[in-house]
């Protein structure tokens, strides 16, 4: 929120679901990544905010919003209601999380009617269901479900209208690593084995094995955040190979500084003259310990 703020990027429904921090954020955290030595996992940020929806829009360009969208541990995100303000609404769109993170969800969407009424917009049929830990409308759908056991999650959200025969792109932004190697791999080989069509996009780390980024898993562990699928975040090749050796037939990685060099030079200007950035070696070593990972399956050639 407080990227936003500051004017990093527009997002106008924040506002509804985080208190303005009290803290100032340093400049290399709001462009870059979610996690420094200093900091313990927060918002999105600019690099990843641009990069992820890069691929995202690319997605729904190709299938021309015939498709569906898994948002993997959602939490607070806000992507429905802008995707919704930009007409790019796919036919169906997912969120999933924790019962209590969903509760919360619900919470201030039902109190709130900036985020309420593009719901009711959106929403064609029977009447919209909305209970404590789940809501489903006929292009929205949150549900209280953990990723860590697959077959009820597919229960749950076949429940709320998943169809296995659309398009189907998966979304993960610092998830997957909370996981235990073997229980992001089953999630992951899941996806790939349940849609004909599918892409899967996963941010989270990179290059732990040096220094840096002992610091920061040790940082982490002092706050009590246990990164438990850290080993498959030693490099771009191991975040490659674990999708391609879970059923995906295509998959890239790169880090996060070469996603901001590949974002518009005129914008990436505008942010840089925001706030004043002087630690360029620290932001270079931050953006170098985060990637944007994609993998797909493509039956129908998109």
């Amino acid at each position: 929120r407080f990227a936003v703020s500051v004017g990093y990027w527009k997002d106008p429904y924040i506002q509804y679901f985080v208190r303005q921090a009290k803290e100032r954020k340093a400049p290399e955290i709001n462009r870059g990544n979610n996690n420094s030595p200093g900091f313990v996992c927060v918002a999105g940020y600019y690099a990843r905010v641009h990069g992820v929806s890069h691929l995202i829009k690319a997605f729904l360009e190709k299938t021309e919003c015939n498709c569906q969208i898994v948002n993997l541990g959602a939490g607070m995100d806000t992507l429905f209601w802008r995707l919704k303000d930009e007409n790019l609404l796919p036919r169906k769109y997912f969120e999933v999380d924790f019962p209590m993170i969903v509760a919360r969800k619900i919470h201030n969407i039902k109190s709130k009617p900036p985020l309420s009424k593009p719901i009711m917009e959106s929403h064609s049929g029977d009447s919209l269901l909305i209970d404590s830990h789940s809501l489903d409308s006929s292009r929205y759908s949150i549900v209280g479900a953990d990723l860590r056991c697959s077959s009820d999650l597919e229960e749950k959200l076949k429940k709320h209208g998943l169809d296995v025969h659309l398009p189907t792109l998966l979304v993960a932004e610092c998830v997957l690593v909370y996981m235990t190697p073997q229980q992001s791999a089953n999630l992951l080989r899941w996806a790939a084995s349940t849609f004909p069509v599918a892409m899967v996009i996963n941010y989270e780390q990179v290059n732990m094995g040096d220094r840096f980024g002992q610091i920061m898993i040790e940082n982490l562990q002092r706050r009590q955040c246990n990164l438990a699928g850290v080993e498959l975040c030693s490099s771009l090749d191991s975040q490659r190979e674990r999708l391609l050796a879970n059923g995906w037939e295509a998959a890239r990685a790169i880090d996060m500084m070469k996603v901001y060099s590949f974002l518009p030079q005129a914008d990436v200007k505008r942010i840089e003259a925001l706030e004043f950035l002087d630690e360029k070696e620290l932001f270079e070593q931050l953006m170098q310990h985060y990637c944007i990972c994609w993998a797909s399956k493509d039956s129908s050639n998109l």
